[in-house]
């Protein structure tokens, strides 16, 4: 890997101390970083360098140190500085170019620099052309890399006016955009499951799968981010980016290389594959809801509308579910089914494929006990794994059919370090290879996708805001959508459970 100093803009902000130190810190732990490397970090607090240390690295407490790990941190710390700024000050950029060129000289780092934007959205256009400005983009001299966070644009018209003014500054191969959920393991391995196995992959189409359900649900209400939240709501906090990026992982097609360009270029074509709903669809195709006051988990706890910063009408959704089709040769007619919310039963983040059943139903009598079709659950949090749902014969006389599972859990594999997503993403980007992260045009397909959402619940106020009690899965509208007898997979704890009515 090539020296070079890592530099994170909003680096007094919480995320620098809730993930990215700690991210850091874990890669120097495991000999991943260079010999040669700095971090240095921006902002407008007034820390000297000590300062700054000690409050990523002493004072941190969401920094896990294990015990006889203090002479690391001490060493680690020492490769850590900090430069005060006026962020909306382009003059004071040249402070920042002052401190990397001494960097160059201390390290050996050559020029090369990842420019982190731990910072608010509206400071995305302004710090880059600031950094242009300095010449700071420049490739000659060294290699730089811009890392941003989502949201990336708030529509589709937003979107593109972010990448056209990022583009001005820095070249799309520079340009990556951060999605912590690509970071996960499990998400990673939908791939290889899908193209590694020869049990999956010539049954991965229309002529075998019936339906595909994600599910992303949270127990937890919006806490204090009552005001920003209400200006986001799940579709673009969750859909637009997170479970989208999970679809593409499923319904892509092979590429012909595992390289970054192959497999982002395959899904960028799935998303521009996705039938977009128009506005005068949504009511059919998507539901949206709030979740009311309840009690849960033996606790009362108030509805969306009485959280701090939340207006008392505010129709912004804290659950979507969406039934959505992907015209192409593979998925043609294949009903692929989303839906997020807050204040459901449990946290959990999976992928259930759900198999059409024989022709012929063979064994099927009225004494016959009651069997789901053949499913593979893929848990991506938390006890990640995966399942597998097939009917047995039930030990006695007669062909009694009964549902069994097979499972997997990554907790199996003891021997193997798992590491955290932004520490995944981070060591990446460290490498220059861009795989996990999105580009500009699938940033804005997906919007595509998203936009008519939005707008008809912007222009058709008719349209239902369903309140749901916290604690349970969502709007009873939400049922209506799945084609079959079979409805929502509501998950359990444990992955193997495939009972519907399960203790979390």
């Amino acid at each position: 890997m090539d020296p070079h100093v890592f530099v994170i803009f909003g680096a007094s902000g919480d995320l620098t101390r809730r993930k990215l130190i700690p991210a850091i810190f874990q890669l120097y732990k495991n000999n991943s970083l260079p010999k040669d490397f700095a971090l240095l970090g921006v902002s407008r607090t007034e820390f000297t360098d000590e300062a700054f240390r000690e409050a990523v690295t002493t004072d941190n407490k969401h920094l896990k140190k294990k015990e006889g790990e203090e002479e690391q941190l001490k060493e680690f710390a020492k490769s850590l500085f900090y430069q005060p700024i006026d962020t909306n000050d382009p003059e004071d950029y040249a402070k920042v170019k002052d401190r990397l060129h001494e960097m160059d000289d201390k390290y050996n780092t050559r020029g090369n620099y990842i420019f982190y934007l731990s910072t608010p959205p509206s400071l995305y256009e302004t710090i880059p052309e600031y950094l242009h400005r300095h010449d700071l983009n420049a490739k000659n001299g060294g290699w730089k890399r811009l890392v941003i966070e989502k949201p990336f644009g708030y529509d589709g018209k937003s979107a593109r006016e972010l990448n056209q003014i990022l583009l001005q500054y820095f070249e799309e191969d520079q340009i990556y955009r951060i999605d912590h959920y690509l970071g996960k393991e499990t998400v990673q391995n939908l791939l290889v499951t899908r193209f590694a196995n020869g049990i999956f992959e010539p049954l991965w189409n229309r002529n075998y799968i019936q339906h595909v359900q994600i599910t992303s649900a949270e127990s937890i209400g919006v806490e204090n981010r009552g005001g920003y939240y209400d200006e986001s709501g799940a579709l673009r906090d969750m859909v637009q980016n997170h479970l989208l990026q999970i679809v593409a992982h499923i319904g892509m097609e092979p590429p012909n290389t595992a390289d970054a360009k192959a497999i982002r270029n395959e899904k960028l074509k799935l998303f521009q594959s996705i039938r977009l709903i128009s506005e005068e669809e949504v009511p059919d195709y998507v539901v949206r809801g709030q979740y009311i006051a309840a009690e849960m988990d033996g606790k009362e706890v108030k509805g969306y509308r009485e959280e701090k910063g939340v207006p008392e009408d505010s129709r912004t959704e804290t659950y979507v579910g969406i039934k959505f089709f992907i015209d192409n040769w593979r998925w043609a007619g294949v009903p692929f089914y989303l839906r997020t919310g807050k204040r459901l039963p449990t946290k959990v983040t999976e992928v259930v494929v759900t198999f059409k059943s024989p022709p012929h139903r063979l064994f099927f009598n009225v004494n016959e006990i009651q069997s789901t079709p053949n499913q593979l659950v893929i848990r991506i949090q938390p006890q990640e794994g995966l399942a597998l749902h097939f009917g047995m014969k039930v030990p006695g006389a007669g062909f009694h059919v009964k549902t069994v599972d097979m499972d997997f859990h990554y907790s199996d594999l003891t021997d193997a370090y798992v590491p955290e997503a932004y520490e995944r993403l981070i060591l990446d980007c460290m490498k220059g290879d861009p795989t996990l992260y999105a580009m500009g045009d699938s940033v804005e397909a997906a919007w595509k996708f998203i936009d008519p959402i939005i707008n008809a619940w912007k222009n058709n106020p008719d349209i239902t805001v369903h309140g749901y009690p916290s604690g349970t899965w969502g709007p009873a509208a939400a049922e209506d959508l799945i084609e079959g007898e079979e409805g929502w997979r509501n998950p359990c704890e444990e992955i193997s459970n495939s009972q519907e009515n399960c203790e979390l």
